[in-house]
């Protein structure tokens, strides 16, 4: 199971620029192999800021170019939660569901956010005639039912949501086992696919409201790990400390098995003393959870959605696409441990 392997829609993308193409006067193909990538790095004149960024992109891209990502000997769920909006929740969870199932990997994303963001980027219809994860949790409905193939890559599915989901922390309230749900709809599902035979899920993310409500209590209920994204700036760092000791109530009262095991630094723009002092205080806090990689601001993982792309399909040669690249495999390799 190998990175970079995603199929690219290139009509779809508004002058789309290929580091490749970019890298043209060095006989490099589009068919980039990590021996032209290696003859890239000694032709390259690295005395100007954007040819030193170009070598490091490429020196980052050989590094992953054909790596082997391991399948985790159970299936890891991951809730992606973070109570402050704008972090960076959803483009973590879709970019990283969709950089593992390009290498192979069989993933799963369950969108509980009504605003539906997820399913958008992943191209699944969530207009509210459709059965979706709101049908789950209140009706009793099947996840099989409304689990839909993302249309770009092999591998990946989502549970959409609907805006029906805006009224479900009210509807949960009065139900019996309301924190529960998720995790057992989650248990049938799995069980449904053994019987079926199809393939184990090596990967599930759910995507949680900017909330600490309902919707992300069954989160965390029904997942073993917690993925967090922090933007690295002064007001993602205040609401942290609340959503740890929300989960610390989840564990003691709720899912003794749920751990803090991903911390990811979006939104980093290295020409800032304040990005760079943020980074350094969450490692210094979280030196084994937080990730190497971080995720830069770049315009090309906005535009993504727009197209009802992950950025990994959108513009895969992006900076952004080999952040996600590198964090995803990361995060796979952290599952030997």
């Amino acid at each position: 199971m190998t990175l970079g392997s995603a199929r690219s829609n290139a009509s779809n993308q508004p002058n789309s620029i290929d580091l490749r193409q970019r890298s043209s006067n060095a006989g490099v193909s589009r068919e980039t192999s990590a021996d032209a990538l290696s003859s890239l790095n000694d032709e390259l004149d690295d005395s100007s800021p954007i040819a030193s960024q170009l070598v490091s992109e490429t020196k980052r891209r050989e590094r992953l170019l054909g790596r082997k990502l391991p399948r985790p000997s159970h299936t890891r769920i991951l809730t992606v939660a973070n109570q402050k909006g704008g972090v960076g929740k959803t483009t973590t969870t879709v970019n990283v569901a969709a950089a593992l199932a390009s290498a192979g990997l069989h993933v799963l994303v369950i969108d509980i956010d009504p605003q539906g963001n997820a399913s958008t980027a992943l191209g699944i219809p969530h207009h509210a005639e459709i059965d979706s994860i709101y049908d789950v949790l209140i009706n009793d409905v099947a996840m099989a039912e409304v689990v839909a193939q993302c249309p770009d890559i092999a591998n990946l599915y989502c549970a959409p949501a609907t805006i029906h989901l805006a009224g479900a922390e009210i509807e949960l309230v009065s139900l019996v086992a309301r924190e529960q749900r998720l995790r057992r709809a989650i248990d049938e599902y799995v069980k449904f696919r053994a019987k079926s035979g199809e393939a184990r899920l090596d990967f599930i993310f759910i995507d949680c409201p900017p909330s600490l409500g309902l919707l992300t209590v069954n989160a965390f209920c029904a997942a073993n790990e917690v993925m967090i994204p922090i933007q690295c700036e002064y007001y993602a760092l205040e609401g942290l400390s609340q959503l740890l000791k929300n989960i610390e109530m989840i564990q003691k009262h709720l899912n003794s098995d749920l751990i803090v095991s991903t911390i990811l630094l979006t939104m980093y723009d290295g020409r800032t003393n304040l990005a760079a002092h943020v980074a350094a205080d969450v490692r210094e806090h979280f030196p084994q959870q937080v990730l190497r990689a971080m995720i830069p601001r770049s315009v090309r993982i906005s535009e993504a959605p727009s197209y009802q792309q992950t950025v990994m399909t959108y513009d895969p040669s992006s900076t952004g696409a080999l952040s996600y690249l590198e964090a995803a495999a990361e995060l796979a390799e952290r599952s030997t441990v």
